[in-house]
């Protein structure tokens, strides 16, 4: 099948990876340009674009398609069966959405129509979700709306954080898409009711609000890992929490209940169990406390 990959970051590699092996013909991929990143600021391609590249693949780099005709014509003029899209980072305008034969195929990682929009992974973790998955859309012009060809379950465990779940989706997709490629399942349309949105995140997400419930800040914890972290301050210092679990415990908010890093909530109290101080390597709780004691009655986030 004629087709054209549109992805950008780690999550779209193994569908592409995928329709590679498969002998589908990949006219072309699209991606985000390659920019500046890093402490050193030096210019780095998408992941998407290194993999193209290692497959001999040609890529195209637009920064923008909407009001940019040229590139909708250019588009068209590939003839595709059908484009596949993951994690691409721009939105596809009507005339190249509808120039694919078969349209184009979204590989989402949420089980439509919950957790439309930017960060689903994380907000199914936050949320409480017991399971997410993948939804394999043919895209319309609204935010994840389109009609759905195929969809799939994982769960979600209580040790499940967004690194670990953004693996296991993103090989679920590659696998999935070839199935909607391979099978052409009937559409089926989404339904408005249960539908929720998961904005953009930003740095700011991970800062910890203390007056929050235990139980919403271990989530926290597990669905901003890696990015954006979820993080505090100590004496002056950003301490990031990487692993954390509630515990019994009552007190004011952000305050350390006791040696061990044991810290009230709105709800509860949370101990953190990995930790990193900012410019330091990241550890154990216990033997970052063996080196920086944190006495009871410190207040974190100040």
């Amino acid at each position: 099948m004629r087709v054209a990959f549109m992805g950008s970051p780690d999550f779209a590699v193994p569908a592409l990876r995928a329709l590679h092996a498969s002998g589908h013909d990949i006219v072309a991929v699209y991606c985000q340009p390659a920019r500046p990143a890093g402490r050193g600021q030096a210019v780095r391609r998408c992941p998407v674009h290194v993999e193209a590249d290692t497959l001999g693949l040609p890529v195209r780099t637009p920064a923008r398609l909407r009001a940019h005709p040229e590139e909708w014509d250019a588009f068209s003029a590939l003839v595709l069966d059908a484009a596949v899209v993951a994690a691409y980072g721009l939105i596809l305008p009507k005339a190249m959405l509808d120039a694919p034969r078969r349209g184009c195929l979204n590989i989402h990682a949420s089980l439509l129509p919950r957790w439309r929009g930017a960060a689903p992974i994380q907000a199914a973790i936050l949320g409480g979700d017991t399971q997410t998955g993948i939804t394999i859309m043919r895209m319309d012009e609204g935010l994840d709306t389109g009609p759905m060809l195929l969809r799939e379950a994982v769960p979600i465990t209580p040790s499940t954080t967004t690194a670990t779940l953004h693996d296991v989706l993103a090989e679920v997709g590659a696998r999935l898409i070839l199935t909607a490629l391979g099978n052409q399942p009937q559409p089926v349309p989404q339904s408005a009711e249960g539908a929720t949105y998961a904005a953009k995140l930003s740095r700011d997400d991970g800062r910890i609000d203390w007056t929050l419930d235990a139980i919403h800040i271990e989530r926290q914890v597990r669905a901003y890992d890696p990015w954006p972290g979820t993080f505090t301050r100590l004496d002056g210092s950003v301490l990031k929490i990487l692993s954390a679990e509630v515990a019994p415990g009552d007190g004011i908010a952000g305050t350390v209940l006791d040696g061990g890093l044991l810290v009230a909530c709105g709800g509860g109290a949370l101990r953190p169990t990995r930790v990193q101080l900012a410019g330091r390597a990241a550890m154990d709780a216990a033997a970052f406390l063996r080196g920086h004691p944190v006495t009871q009655g410190t207040l974190l986030g100040s």
